[in-house]
């Protein structure tokens, strides 16, 4: 699990997933940034949003949008029980 207000790659079947930890509250992304293929799970999470390491793109971690109305990564919903984060995939 992610630490508050950071994000991790967090393996899910067959693919792997970006889990973001904002101020305690949790949000599974793609985990590929849909610029150049960067992996969000590695980057910063800054102001609701997950920002890609490679060139600054920053995703809302609700909506999974660049901006609104401007799509960008897929949301998923999730839930954290007993320290296990399940995701709906």
């Amino acid at each position: 699990m992610p630490a508050l207000n950071e994000a991790k790659e967090i393996p899910c079947g067959d693919k792997t997933m970006c889990v973001a930890n904002l101020g305690g509250q949790f949000f599974a992304l793609d985990n590929t940034c849909i610029h150049q293929g960067g992996p969000l799970g590695e980057g910063v999470v800054e102001k609701g949003k997950i920002v890609c390491p490679w060139h600054g793109w920053a995703y809302d971690l609700k909506t999974g949008e660049l901006a609104p109305g401007r799509p960008g990564v897929k949301p998923y919903p999730l839930k954290v029980e007993n320290g296990d984060v399940l995701i709906e995939t």
